[in-house]
């Protein structure tokens, strides 16, 4: 995005109130998302001036992502947040238009989700809210692979497994969790939304089996912020879609606009055409100016880290050590959004420390959140 772009942005935002923020947490929702991209923007503009048939452009705009993806099936959901409801309605209800009448009521279906303790997070209320219940298997750490198979029951509808930085990779293994799944004659229903890039996290867990796998649209892709990705077996996708708006099902709520779906193919494409390990380059460059930017400044260390269980591109983590007399992590997080442009980041855990993710801010705005860091360490 420009300057004179991102100047527009801010004063339209302005005219309500609103400061523009510099994201430096990621991709988080809470914060933006991302920008879309020009290609997504052109895409939703063009698509304004003309109706269509929705159930036509759902099954037309999911054969055209599976072909990109060389997935079965796909469906565009609201967000990754929708996916998961709409994977727990496939999975419950099917394609029974009786079923799907009824939900959220799920008496006498299959409704329960096993998913582990090490995976549970605030969006798992998305299967609650079609009406499946949890099962929680394992600690907040592991679970062994008899846990989960002990969990199995008559009314055990899938196995939901989260691939997310969030966990770290802990508990049993996606690939373990999937044999337990199919071993059993279940679904294993996969979160993938925030490990966009690297793109070969679009193809792997389909390919390697998963039943179906939700990604974020308005994340790494950079497509339309209220936008997901569902892939996977066929009759689950179609079951997701029956469960889906515009019809008159527990999906109807998380209705997605015809602009939104057109915008999100294109920004696919786009995110499929792009150089990668350019992208990389230039996120280790920003990681290593704000590293710049704190060196030798007293009793902090700042790396850069590049985890594929943790951080799905480099990021700059800033730790406190012993001998640090500052004030704590989230004084500082804190500071730095109450600043001028606010300035969102994250603390680490369970040591004390800040992350800095390089995936939304321009050059610019990398040398205003190093030099604001450095004020407020030292401050």
């Amino acid at each position: 995005m420009s300057t004179e772009e991102q100047d527009r942005a801010a004063a339209l935002y302005e005219t309500i109130g609103v400061r523009p923020v510099i994201h430096m947490g990621g991709t988080t929702t809470r914060y933006g998302g991302t920008v879309i991209r020009p290609e997504a923007h052109e895409a939703m503009d063009a698509a304004k001036g003309a109706l269509v048939d929705m159930n036509e452009l759902n099954v037309k705009a999911g054969q055209a992502i599976a072909r990109m993806l060389g997935a079965e099936a796909a469906v565009v959901t609201s967000g990754a947040a929708g996916a998961l409801l709409l994977q727990a309605a496939a999975v419950i209800a099917g394609t029974d238009p009786a079923k799907i009448a009824r939900l959220p009521d799920t008496d006498g279906m299959k409704n329960e989700i096993i998913m582990q303790r090490a995976h549970r997070m605030g969006y798992d209320q998305c299967f609650r809210a079609a009406g499946g219940r949890i099962v929680d298997v394992g600690n907040g750490n592991n679970t062994e692979e008899w846990q989960m198979e002990d969990a199995i029951g008559e009314n055990t509808a899938a196995i939901a497994h989260i691939v997310s930085p969030s966990n770290g990779g802990r508990g049993l293994k996606f690939e373990k969790a999937m044999e337990v799944a199919h071993r059993n004659g279940l679904p294993l229903i996969l979160d993938a939304a925030s490990m966009l890039p690297p793109r070969d996290n679009l193809f792997k867990f389909a390919n390697a089996g998963a039943d179906l796998v939700c990604y974020s649209g308005g994340k790494g892709i950079r497509g339309p912020q209220g936008t997901g990705i569902l892939v996977g077996r066929a009759d689950l996708v179609e079951a997701a879609r029956l469960n889906a708006s515009p019809n008159a099902a527990i999906g109807r709520t998380a209705k997605v606009s015809k602009e939104e779906i057109m915008g999100l193919i294109a920004a696919i494409d786009a995110f499929l055409k792009g150089d990668e390990e350019e992208e990389m380059a230039t996120y280790q460059r920003r990681c290593e100016d704000l590293a710049d930017h704190l060196d030798e400044v007293p009793g902090i260390t700042a790396t850069i880290e590049n985890d594929e269980l943790v951080y799905t591109i480099p990021e700059a983590i800033v730790r406190f050590d012993s001998s640090w007399t500052g004030r704590s992590a989230d004084e500082i997080v804190q500071a730095l959004a109450d600043g001028d442009p606010p300035i969102y980041a994250r603390t680490i855990e369970p040591e004390e420390g800040l992350l800095l993710n390089p995936f939304n801010p321009t050059d610019e705005e990398i040398q205003i959140v190093g030099r604001r860091l450095r004020e407020e360490l030292l401050g």
